[in-house]
């Protein structure tokens, strides 16, 4: 294993030529999602885009309004056949010709149309017949493009990062395999011979916010420090976290025979608000890492990764907008830019130019943990484990006694909540963990009140 890192390593540093089809310029681009029932029209969206000095756009079909509001600029624009009608294009060309001809013909090349991208990270739905119909319907969208003399149009599909089995150390990245040889080879087969992207959506906070303890965060914010990696495969220095990640997918297609075809970051993103157990996700968190990420893939001569020094990867930030009608957790609907009327989040300049110390001051972050009881928990089980963590460390529930500082309210859940947090503090370095049988949850949200305060961990 150590011979083949080493041999890629070596391999595609020593001939970066090939990873360019043709002069490519960094532009950043910004994912503009629909998910919302306060949003601006397309056209007000078109021109807040152009203000944030966006060259790219992703959506996630083919919104005729959009594509006609973006006539006459310079934006280029990725769309998105559904996940939905993958299968039944899978069967027939003709349908696959008659989305292109409707969706794309009428607004090509007036409307800088790019990318045509087929469904939106498709292996990670449950294991259906979608996946393995996934590149049939790629070549068929293909072939209608050709059709119709879609010259700058590059098909492909995005995929998230649990495409890969195994992403640590980077050298070590492996697609899963369920896939590997079923779908992502066929796949990459395809990309190869197309001279198109791997498209993928990278997001360092996902990442992070699972290993906050082991992670730094500086790393997972693109921040410079001296906090630095090295792969033991390779020797390949790392110096942030989204090298890494991006590194893991050169390394499992060099694996499957692949080792140059481009990336291209279809999303990438940091949000700024989420639930009481999303750690780390605040707006100085937020700016900081797209910030950063613009600096990164805006650099002139560009930055590349490790593994490919020097080479422009197109990228996305997710997203326009906080769209209220995403489903899932909080972040889902805080990953915005912008708040729905239009207003920053907070300030940023995609076209690179603007220096951090232009911008106004940000929010100053909480860069603590604090661990606390899930609300709901069944009692008898909160009394136990409370009763537990208070006999561990060193006088760890002294406050939540009679007569201490954060006795009162005399509540089993904020007492067990002082009891985890004054438990964690004290033994996360000898492996305590902030879990107690699924009753407890990590928290960046001080729960201290009064002159009670609650024990917490530094990040």
């Amino acid at each position: 294993m150590a011979f083949f890192t080493a041999f890629i390593a070596l391999f595609l540093l020593a001939s970066p030529a090939t990873f360019s089809y043709g002069e490519m310029q960094p532009k950043m681009g910004v994912c503009y999602g629909e998910l919302g029932n306060n949003l601006p029209s397309p056209e007000k969206s078109i021109q807040l885009i152009q203000k944030l000095n966006a060259k790219r756009i992703k959506i996630y079909g083919a919104n005729p309004k959009i594509l006609k509001s973006i006539q006459g600029t310079d934006l280029q624009i990725s769309i998105m056949v559904p996940n939905q009608l993958i299968s039944a294009i899978y069967n027939n060309q003709t349908l696959a010709d008659d989305w292109v001809k409707t969706n794309v013909v009428p607004f090509y090349p007036q409307s800088k149309i790019r990318y045509l991208l087929v469904g939106n990270e498709i292996l990670s739905s449950q294991p259906n017949s979608t996946w393995f119909q996934l590149v049939p319907a790629i070549r068929r969208i293909r072939n209608a493009v050709k059709k119709y003399g879609l010259k700058k149009v590059k098909v492909g599909t995005p995929l998230a990062m649990d495409v890969l089995e195994s992403s640590y150390p980077p050298s070590n990245g492996t697609f899963r395999s369920d896939v590997s040889e079923t779908v992502v080879e066929p796949l990459l087969h395809f990309l190869n011979r197309t001279k198109s992207f791997f498209f993928v959506d990278v997001y360092t906070y996902f990442a992070w916010a699972s290993l906050p303890l082991q992670i730094s965060l500086d790393y997972a914010l693109l921040q410079p420090t001296n906090i630095t990696y090295t792969d033991p495969g390779t020797g390949l220095l790392y110096t942030n976290l989204l090298d890494q990640m991006l590194d893991a997918h050169v390394f499992a297609m060099a694996r499957l025979g692949y080792p140059y075809i481009r990336l291209f970051v279809a999303e990438t993103g940091w949000p700024s608000g989420g639930d009481p157990n999303q750690i780390g996700a605040n707006i100085h968190n937020a700016a900081t890492y797209n910030r950063n990420v613009v600096k990164k893939f805006m650099a002139k001569p560009p930055y590349g990764t490790p593994a490919r020094p020097y080479t422009v990867i197109p990228s996305m930030i997710f997203a326009l907008y906080n769209e209220n009608q995403k489903p899932g957790q909080g972040t889902e609907r805080n990953f915005g830019l912008l708040y729905p009327n239009g207003s920053n989040v907070y300030p940023i300049d995609l076209s690179g130019k603007t220096r951090d110390s232009r911008y106004p001051p940000l929010p100053n972050p909480n860069r603590k943990l604090w661990c606390v009881a899930v609300k709901g928990a069944n009692l008898r089980a909160m009394g136990g484990a409370m009763s537990y963590a208070c006999s561990q460390g060193n006088r760890t529930c002294d406050p939540i006694q009679p007569g201490g500082k954060c006795f009162n309210p005399n509540s089993l859940a904020v007492h067990a909540s002082y009891a985890f947090s004054s438990y964690w503090a004290q033994l996360w370095k000898e492996g305590a963990t902030c879990f107690f049988d699924g009753l407890a949850f990590m928290t960046s949200k001080d729960p201290s009140f009064g002159s009670c305060k609650f024990p917490s961990i530094d990040i």
